[in-house]
């Protein structure tokens, strides 16, 4: 069976009320987020993170990070939105980039660290499973808004987007996510060195975006080249960089303690 009839051409709009359309693009951000939550909480006294705190964060740093993700769409599509600077305002209608909901997000839980003199890294390795699961499940949105896809392709798993058959890119995403998410609760379980859940996920997250990256239709771009790419790369050197370095220490840490 054709993953097209499994996957048909969806209405965006989920429901309304009072007039007001509730798109299926919110929802599925929204349930990212919350079982992004449920996750992290569950797990926080594992690693001795205040639960009460992590709430907190996260209504401090959920909101900063979506602001993050649509300043970082408009910057990239300032020629769309300078024409009407009340589009910019329009969330329902999608355009969150999740490299500038990322760096928000996790620049806002810094201040958080340093406010609560919680250790940062420990509270990333907490929570970067959860946002795993978050684009998993937030992904979705994309396909009701029908954006975020590749480019044509004659493949058996193509979905119809504009009376096209085009690469499914949200769904690519979607399941190396929640892949993503399953390999980091794992090997969470025997940590190695706090940061090593973080690194991780920037290493995971990163080869996926970059070859994904290449098939997508609506890129923004930073000059001749595809800026997620571009990010994606430099994130990859510097949390692989940084997974070898902090792992050797954790080595000869082990070393001189157990002789």
């Amino acid at each position: 069976m054709h993953l097209s009839k499994l996957l048909p051409q969806p209405d965006p709009i989920a429901f309304s009320i009072f007039g007001f359309d509730i798109r299926w693009y919110g929802i599925m951000v929204t349930a990212g987020i919350l079982l992004a939550l449920l996750v992290s909480y569950v797990r926080a006294e594992k690693h001795r993170i205040n639960p009460d705190h992590l709430i907190s964060m996260v209504l401090i740093s959920v909101p900063v990070g979506v602001i993050g993700a649509r300043l970082y769409y408009v910057l990239f599509n300032w020629d769309y939105y300078a024409g009407d600077l009340l589009r910019i305002l329009n969330f329902r209608e999608g355009g969150l980039a999740i490299h500038g909901g990322l760096i928000f997000g996790l620049l806002t839980a810094l201040i958080c660290c340093a406010h609560w003199k919680t250790r940062p890294l420990n509270l990333f390795d907490l929570v970067v499973p959860g946002i795993a699961l978050a684009q998993a499940v937030g992904r979705w949105g994309n396909y009701f808004n029908q954006e975020a896809h590749g480019g044509p392709t004659n493949l058996p798993w193509a979905i119809e987007v504009g009376g096209q058959m085009v690469h499914p890119t949200f769904l690519y995403e979607s399941v190396w996510c929640f892949l993503i998410f399953i390999i980091l609760l794992i090997i969470g379980r025997r940590r190695r060195f706090e940061g090593q859940i973080f690194l991780l996920y920037g290493i995971l997250y990163s080869i996926e975006r970059f070859f994904v990256e290449s098939l997508r239709t609506d890129s923004l771009m930073l000059g001749p080249f595809r800026a997620a790419q571009v990010v994606s790369a430099l994130v990859f050197l510097f949390c692989l960089i940084a997974y070898i370095v902090m792992r050797r220490r954790a080595r000869r840490s082990k070393r001189r303690i157990f002789g």
